[in-house]
């Protein structure tokens, strides 16, 4: 498996302590994010990994930011990325099992190292379940492409 890692200053140390964690599940990283204690806008991470994950580059992403929300607001905003927040492993299974999420997100100031590690195996270890999570998945992605979602405006 090859995921993209992006962060913002606030994620340095929660992210060192992940990326090893996956390094030791044999998972190959693309790290876009920064590894200095300057500040460091956490949208430009979030763009990066949703333009890798969006165009094929890799097979998900981690992106971690002082809360999560703001860096999952960014790579939410690339076609094709459904980027979930996360603070506790049953949510982060569940946005891939039925949600098909493709970046999951958690925030350094929200949960400590060992819960990251447990949110990540959560969501890495688990797949989409298809069949009724199709249609609604259909449904983001209908709004996505067309700003309309059909089922709602009858």
């Amino acid at each position: 498996m090859r995921l993209a890692i992006g962060n913002d200053h606030s994620a340095l140390a929660i992210k060192a302590e992940v990326v090893e964690h996956l390094r030791a599940r044999g998972v190959e990283l693309v790290d876009v994010g920064t590894n200095s204690e300057e500040s460091f806008d956490y949208a430009i991470s979030g763009y990066r990994v949703g333009r890798l994950v969006a165009d094929g580059e890799v097979d998900g992403g981690v992106l971690i930011c002082g809360t999560g929300v703001g860096i999952s607001l960014a790579a939410n905003k690339v076609d094709g990325v459904r980027a979930c927040v996360c603070s506790e492993p049953y949510s982060a299974e569940l946005s891939k099992r039925h949600n098909d999420s493709n970046v999951i997100c958690f925030g350094a100031r929200v949960i400590g190292p060992e819960m990251a590690k447990c949110i990540v195996d959560a969501w890495m270890d688990a797949e989409f379940e298809g069949g009724r999570h199709a249609r609604r998945v259909g449904q983001i992605m209908e709004i996505q492409d067309t700003q309309r979602l059909a089922a709602a405006e009858q």
